[in-house]
């Protein structure tokens, strides 16, 4: 079998190994949205990942999920990008972006003053920081079916300009709780026309929205992330044939696309339903086992040699260790994850997490 450290050919690239940094909020851009020097040298640091995908972009204001998070809807904010992009290749890496609507997760003071949009009028008991302080997530404004169509080109305009950036491809976000995993879940999806109700009809607009981003920037450069039954934000799943059915339905609907790969966040990385998942799925398939414990090396060790997997998706980890993949490959002492530092804002616990003294 393939190690994490045997190269693999991902859509339309060639990648160095076989551990992709997995997109992690980390609410360092600026107020408008816009990467700076801070953001570039991060990735660029961690570009030895064979495949580094970055936090969720949000593709239209309307859409942003939390303060610090970074945009990819405007020239100034994809000028960003392309300073990232560039320090990413200069390191030899390869990056995709991970293009996400908040949907519900969100609130006025970060989507511009909108009532952030859903499938529906359904709300979570949930608060969320904002400029004002933490605040609840209020009750969202159901999407109208003539109002999904200006949703799937956000998706699509903001894949095009984050290719034109420079970035390599993109990543679709159809995982966490958010809008597209909305559309998915039975809890958060009541509508009764054609995008509700049954699990084909649930998953339909996921479809439309990466056939549409295919189509106008290829499948190779293309890759969807996806959270069965993990159960947060309100997304909840509880039906496990329902849950089938539903990423059936998504999986037939992509199959003929060529997509670069799939991203898996499942629990049980070992049960019959992830082997289910990428029987249904033709290019290469990551998977991780979520974020309630981190990846360590051993269970990244197991999931290729039982072949679970072509690729995994490692978070926490590679952010206390930038140099991740020499740390694994040669045995070397990790840096420990200060997770008060995650979201705290400014270069502590993001860009000074320091190399293996071997390697300085």
């Amino acid at each position: 079998m393939p190690t994490l450290f045997d190269p693999i050919t991902v859509g339309a690239f060639e990648l160095k190994n076989r551990v992709a940094m997995a997109p992690l909020t980390r609410m360092r851009s600026d107020e408008d949205g816009v990467p700076k020097d801070m953001n570039v040298e991060y990735y660029a640091q961690r570009a030895s990942a064979g495949l580094v995908v970055t936090e969720g972009t949000f593709p239209a204001v309307t859409g942003r999920g939390f303060w610090g998070q970074a945009g990819i809807e405007t020239t100034e904010q994809a000028l960003g990008w392309s300073r990232v992009a560039e320090g990413v290749h200069d390191k030899g890496g390869v990056m995709f972006m991970q293009i996400m609507n908040a949907g519900r997760v969100s609130h006025p003071e970060l989507t511009g003053g909108a009532t952030p949009e859903a499938p529906s009028a359904v709300g979570i008991d949930q608060q969320t920081h904002v400029p004002s302080g933490k605040q609840p997530i209020p009750v969202p404004r159901a999407l109208e079916v003539d109002e999904l169509p200006r949703i799937r080109q956000e998706f699509v305009s903001a894949a095009r300009r984050a290719v034109d950036a420079g970035i390599d491809g993109v990543e679709i976000h159809g995982a966490n709780g958010y809008l597209l995993h909305e559309f998915l879940a039975p809890s958060a999806n009541h509508r009764e026309d054609e995008y509700g109700g049954s699990p084909e009809n649930r998953a339909r607009f996921v479809v439309e929205v990466v056939r549409a981003v295919v189509e106008e920037i290829g499948g190779d450069r293309v890759g969807l992330r996806i959270s069965p039954e993990h159960n947060v934000q309100g997304a909840i799943e509880d039906d496990h044939d329902d849950v089938r059915a539903t990423y059936s339905a998504l999986l037939a609907g992509l199959r003929d696309l060529g997509l670069a790969y799939l991203s898996v966040l499942y629990k049980d990385i070992d049960g019959e339903f992830v082997q289910e998942l990428r029987g249904q799925f033709d290019g290469v398939f990551y998977l991780n086992s979520g974020f309630s414990e981190y990846t360590e090396l051993e269970e990244a060790e197991h999931i290729m040699a039982a072949d679970l997997a072509d690729g995994v998706m490692v978070g926490r980890e590679l952010i206390a260790n930038p140099d991740l993949v020499e740390r694994w490959r040669d045995g070397l002492e990790l840096n420990t994850p200060d997770p008060k530092t995650f979201y705290l804002g400014g270069p502590k616990g993001y860009v000074d997490y320091p190399l293996a003294a071997a390697r300085v």
